[in-house]
């Protein structure tokens, strides 16, 4: 007979996890090369509360509460300035992994009918190559054949714990509709998070860094409506006299705000259970952690698929142990940055395509404010979002140069609809509410269907609440200038001042050099060839 084990098995647990401790322990001090895990919320914009006290969300982001990104920023750096190249899901994670402006990324650079071009390089890759475990759980890049094609297909996907993390509202919910606590339901789904970490670091061989990618997509709609307020305690009445100008100061755009900040809290609250995880393991101070999110809120006017602020500005902090922390940095990121900032932490050759520019300078100074006095810009824009957001799968091209003191943006096609044709605006002149709340092809694709959305649409044509679906909806000029020092909500077009001229022409003349400099097709190619060609990006069957 088998002798009988009387080791409880959470002891048991307790002493396999330190054994695979001191096991990584022991390799790494033969191996100097850091781990990396890179967390990247979807759709999560400059929302956090290290950021409560700066304008211009300052109000917001008092009501918001994410100790686990408050802490990496402590111990590490807090980014002021952190940008996407695009506000669009694909082209800005294309631009990411491949360290390079996301129209250099072939049909990367749209949403619906990308497809990956392996002749890129992208940092995943090459780390794997330089003998890293890389993997990945829920979202890296889409959409694609393979899947997830820059991080090396579904091969480095831990995903058999389950993807309900990604319906965390919707989840949670459910399972207290059947019974469970709400914190019995939260705790299943943050397990999920944890077991699907866990066997990616099981799965590593003993002496190898890591690379790991959390990409979940909470953050993205759909969400349960008053869930911010219910599993979480955010009391949407609070924003009251603290919205935005560009956002309606009405119940329901602040509950559907409230509801947002939910879900950005149970991604920082699972987050901060894996550090917990990799500190127990003696793991974490040989870990640099990266947290970002990849464009603005969705379902909101300026935020996903605008070049305002809103859309294209993002949190971002870092923690690289060994070097200078608790340091608020005001050097001008772009997301792209970050590929050759890996790779030389790595040990690696930056690729000489690579547009974007390490930050390692950054991260091992002593210094905060401006670090690099030159990093004093961002260019950002956009092709394609919804494919069939417009007749003809047109994109609605924008560039942008964004400045201490100005944002000035491109609109090459004014002629069009920057969210998308109002396709049923005729058909459906009175749609319904839950309509408009929860599909997003109802009417103006490009903008994430919502209750804010249904809300706009719903007053259009109420003279006190025109303005703004006009705003939200409502086609652009060809040139949008902003003086951020006065207008730091980017909300009245200074174009065409005559007072304003020449900062207008050096600004427009700095943007179109700089997309020439970066072979942008935009303004290299042939417009009417452009418009075909495979980077405006018709879907393929």
């Amino acid at each position: 007979m088998a002798p009988k084990c009387f080791l409880p098995p959470r002891w048991f647990s307790y002493v396999i996890y330190l054994l695979l401790g001191l096991a990584r322990l022991q390799a790494a001090e033969t191996n100097p090369r850091p781990n990396i895990l890179f967390a990247f919320a979807d759709d999560w914009g400059r929302f956090a509360s290290a950021y409560q006290d700066r304008a211009p969300h300052r109000g917001l982001n008092h009501w918001i509460a994410t100790p686990t990104f408050d802490r990496v920023a402590r111990q590490g750096v807090l980014f002021e300035h952190a940008f996407v190249t695009a506000p669009s899901c694909t082209p800005c994670r294309s631009s990411l992994l491949s360290g390079q402006y996301f129209w250099r990324t072939g049909q990367g650079a749209i949403l619906q009918g990308a497809r990956w071009d392996p002749s890129i390089p992208v940092f995943p890759l090459m780390l794997q190559e330089a003998g890293y475990h890389i993997g990945e759980t829920y979202k890296v890049w889409s959409p694609g054949t393979p899947v997830d094609a820059p991080f090396g297909g579904g091969a480095n996907a831990y995903e058999s714990a389950g993807r309900r993390f990604n319906q965390f509202s919707q989840q949670v919910t459910r399972m207290m509709e059947q019974g469970k606590t709400q914190q019995e339901a939260k705790r299943e789904l943050y397990n999920e998070v944890l077991a699907n970490f866990e066997a990616f670091l099981a799965d590593n061989e003993a002496g190898k860094p890591f690379c790991y990618w959390f990409g979940p997509t909470l953050v993205h709609r759909k969400w349960v409506k008053g869930s911010g307020k219910v599993l979480w305690g955010i009391d949407p009445d609070r924003f009251e006299g603290n919205m935005p100008p560009y956002l309606p100061d009405v119940p329901e755009v602040r509950e559907d705000l409230a509801d947002y900040f939910g879900e950005i809290q149970a991604f920082d609250t699972a987050l901060g259970l894996m550090l917990d995880r990799l500190e127990a393991l003696g793991l974490l101070d040989q870990t640099v952690v990266i947290i970002s999110g990849d464009h603005g809120p969705p379902g909101f006017p300026d935020g996903k698929c605008n070049l305002y602020d809103f859309g294209t500005r993002v949190p971002l902090a870092i923690r690289w142990p060994g070097q200078p922390g608790g340091r608020r940095l005001e050097d001008f990121v772009n997301l792209m940055d970050l590929a050759p900032t890996l790779l030389e932490i790595a040990g690696l050759q930056v690729p000489s395509v690579m547009t974007g520019q390490s930050l390692v300078p950054q991260l091992r100074s002593t210094e905060e404010g401006w670090v690099d006095p030159s990093r004093n810009w961002v260019v950002t824009g956009r092709e394609r979002h919804v494919a069939s957001a417009r007749a003809g799968h047109l994109p609605y091209p924008q560039r942008a140069i964004r400045t201490p003191n100005y944002l000035y943006v491109v609109n090459f096609k004014p002629e069009r609809w920057p969210m998308g044709d109002p396709l049923h605006v005729s058909r459906l002149p009175h749609p319904d509410w839950e309509t408009l709340s929860q599909q997003t092809f109802a009417t103006f694709a490009d903008m994430d269907a919502s209750p804010t959305k249904a809300w706009i649409f719903e007053h259009r044509e109420e003279p006190s609440a025109n303005h703004w679906f006009e705003r939200a909806f409502g086609k652009r000029p060809f040139a949008e200038l902003y003086d951020l020092k006065q207008d730091p909500h980017q909300m009245e077009n200074l174009a065409g001042r005559p007072a304003l001229a020449a900062t207008q022409g050096e600004l427009h003349e700095r943007l179109m050099s700089l997309l020439r400099e970066n072979l942008d097709p935009r303004v290299t190619e042939d417009p009417v060839r452009f418009e075909d060609s495979p980077f405006a990006g018709h879907p393929t069957p």
